[in-house]
């Protein structure tokens, strides 16, 4: 099979050439975010605040639907790995339509539960108008996004990055052309506001399925959907959602902590929330683009171990902790030196700009730390082992940050939550890094 490359090229060259397309395209992921923050802050501080707090509900449904693709990725690696064509079709298959029904289902709850879930964090009727106005159209393409990451998934499996890397460059650059033409309707275009900023998003969702399913059709891949699997198989459902599920809750647990740091900040100030929501959106910069390397690596890290390359699990882990690691110091030095400018490109509120470049200040202290937990999380998901990784991550954003900040802000107030991040970044490191050292101790005999 075609993907024995990534058992034989070398390591340091393999870690870039799967990675580099991802994190090329996690960057611009991660512009769209900014710029689509930056074009609803010109429509107004309520705008920009009401998607702050519509944000959790957004990162859960990508948490759950991107979560799941990535247990789609492990099991299609380690079968192309073990040599077994047949069942990672079955994956495939399998994992398609199961993530189409987590986007339904996903769908259905968050538009019926977006009015009083905005109700808990505010009482402004203009942030809650606007919040139930963007949100509800944002997710009618819920099942959109479930097809859209099960392909980005299935693509980066069988080594295609470029493939997925392309498709999501070109949904995210017609949503940024978008935005303005949609929100303020230049020439012919109708002024929509914050509901054109939702369509532009779910526009820009459509073109990037529409491009997968071409490339399928045209270029076909060893991996494919194929009718005959549909029926569910017992065995591939388990390993679908033992990887699945654990990253579905890591990457959700950032919603609930949001959610409830913005129970803790609202008790001192609204403008607080608002920073949060702005730091959210500036740090998806450093954390996607640390995200490409590790979607770069997690399928290599799973077709190795399914061929029994258990020296090279390691030496691919250790390469991208370093890579992850300058990219975390880099955005340290940024943030460090350039606050103010950084939150200014969301609101023109002095008191708001200086309270939030001294939380980033604060924060960004934690950053080079965070490469731990990020790294080893992704390397025990690519080895399929979920509950080490959903370990992390539950200490990393709720069972050390939430004490953490409520402890704090007692004592510090606002200030309280700022410091809890770097102090959950750095314990949580260390017991990622004590995780992962026990988990290369694998039994090799025995495989998730």
């Amino acid at each position: 099979m075609e993907q024995t490359f990534m058992k034989e090229k070398g390591i340091l060259y393999l870690v870039l050439t799967m990675s580099l397309p991802m994190v090329l395209s996690m960057m611009v992921n991660s512009l769209y975010n900014i710029i689509d923050s930056y074009f609803v802050a010109k429509i107004s501080e309520d705008a920009m605040t009401a998607l702050s707090l519509v944000f959790p509900l957004q990162n859960l449904i990508n948490a759950v639907t991107i979560g799941f693709g990535v247990g789609i990725n492990a099991v299609i690696a380690y079968f192309l790995g073990a040599r077994n064509a047949q069942m990672a079709d079955r994956a495939a298959t399998q994992g398609m339509i199961l993530n189409a029904l987590h986007g339904l289902v996903l769908m259905v709850f968050c538009i019926l539960v977006i009015p009083e879930f905005l109700g808990l964090f505010t009482s402004d009727a203009a942030v809650i108008q606007m919040g139930v106005r963007y949100s509800r159209i944002v997710f009618v393409f819920a099942v959109i996004i479930s097809l859209d990451l099960s392909f980005e998934k299935i693509f980066q499996a069988v080594g295609k990055m470029t493939v997925a890397m392309v498709s999501m460059l070109c949904g995210c650059i017609a949503n940024i052309i978008l935005d303005p033409l949609l929100i303020f309707g230049p020439g012919p275009f109708p002024a929509l506001g914050i509901e054109g900023a939702a369509i532009a998003t779910g526009l820009g969702q459509v073109l990037t399925l529409i491009l997968y399913l071409c490339y399928y059709f045209l270029r076909p891949i060893p991996v494919k959907l194929k009718k005959q699997w549909v029926k569910p198989d017992r065995e591939i459902v388990r390993r679908l959602y033992s990887v699945g599920v654990a990253a579905s809750l890591t990457l959700s647990l950032p919603s609930l902590m949001i959610s409830c740091l913005n129970v803790i900040l609202s008790s001192f100030s609204q403008a607080y929330v608002l920073v949060l929501g702005v730091y959210y959106k500036l740090q998806t910069f450093l954390y996607l683009t640390a995200s490409g390397i590790v979607q770069g690596i997690r399928p290599l890290i799973g077709y190795n171990y399914g061929a029994g390359e258990y020296e090279r699990v390691k030496r691919i882990y250790k390469t991208a902790l370093y890579l992850i690691v300058g990219i975390m110091s880099f955005g340290t030095v940024l943030c460090f030196l350039y606050p103010e400018p950084l939150i200014g490109l969301f609101t023109e509120g002095s008191d708001t700009i200086l309270a939030g470049a001294g939380a980033l200040r604060i924060i960004c202290i934690g950053f080079a730390a965070s490469s731990v937990s990020v790294t080893a999380g992704s390397a025990l998901e690519g080895l399929g082992m979920g509950r080490p990784s959903l370990m992390i991550s539950l200490c990393r954003y709720l069972l050390i940050m939430l004490p953490a900040a409520f402890l704090l802000s007692r004592v510090l107030g606002a200030a309280g939550v700022w410091w809890s991040f770097p102090t959950a970044e750095f314990l949580t490191a260390v017991l990622a890094g004590l995780l992962f050292q026990r988990a290369l101790r694998f039994d090799k005999k025995q495989h998730f």
